[in-house]
């Protein structure tokens, strides 16, 4: 049997740090060698993992893409929220790491992304596409990174520049729903995935860490992961 994957948890006081934590207990192919959270130094634990990672916020993104050059560390990165400049950190980044870079880790949010893809082909200009996502009230960002990036499945799919509509609830406790709705001549088509629990997330992205042991360098997706 292969030695489990030694994971470095970045984040790990937040909801979806504190599931991961719990799900690594049961699972016997990867350990949490070291854990950071806000005011933490990332490089030290950077330097005796195998892979991180990252359910903490996007304003940290450049310190721990830093830390993961220097020692030369895959990533996994399922914090939402990036800036565009951010955001071309992970991208700089994954030309030199094997980094996951995914806005949500479920595996039935990914099919979304595809059959969203798939109706948005056969759809053509004929019918118009938006998304309404809810999350619970402490969710800092509006829309989602999911939300965005059904709406950047859509337009890159439909080949136009305008924006996607996008309603954003913030309220009680729910874990994320997110809703693609086409409409056209005479009918309606919608999309719809719920989430009841933040296992599939934390799940998703154990997966990925397993995963991206030993690839290339490279920005990888979920779908990636999947195979999809």
């Amino acid at each position: 049997m292969n030695s489990p994957v030694r994971m470095l948890l970045i984040g790990a006081a937040g909801r979806m740090g504190k599931t991961v934590v719990d799900l690594v207990r049961s699972d016997q192919e990867i350990n949490i060698v070291a854990q950071c959270d806000l005011g933490d130094a990332v490089e030290p634990p950077m330097q005796n993992c195998d892979v991180a990672i990252d359910f903490s916020h996007a304003g940290a993104t450049a310190e721990i893409c830093r830390a993961a050059l220097r020692h030369n560390k895959p990533l996994v990165i399922g914090t939402t929220g990036h800036s565009q400049q951010q955001r071309r950190t992970v991208e700089g980044a994954a030309g030199s790491l094997p980094i996951v870079f995914a806005s949500n880790f479920s595996v039935g949010v990914n099919v979304l992304f595809w059959l969203t893809r798939k109706a948005a082909e056969q759809f053509g200009g004929d019918f118009s596409a938006a998304i309404i996502e809810a999350h619970h009230k402490m969710k800092k960002d509006a829309p989602s990174g999911t939300a965005k990036t059904l709406a950047e499945v859509l337009k890159a799919t439909q080949k136009i520049d305008n924006e996607i509509p996008i309603q954003s609830i913030r309220e009680g406790d729910a874990v994320g729903e997110h809703t693609v709705i086409f409409s056209g001549p005479g009918e309606r088509l919608v999309l719809t995935h719920r989430a009841a629990s933040r296992e599939i997330f934390a799940r998703g992205a154990l997966r990925a860490a397993k995963w991206i042991m030993g690839r290339p360098a490279g920005l990888y997706s979920m779908q990636d992961v999947l195979g999809l």
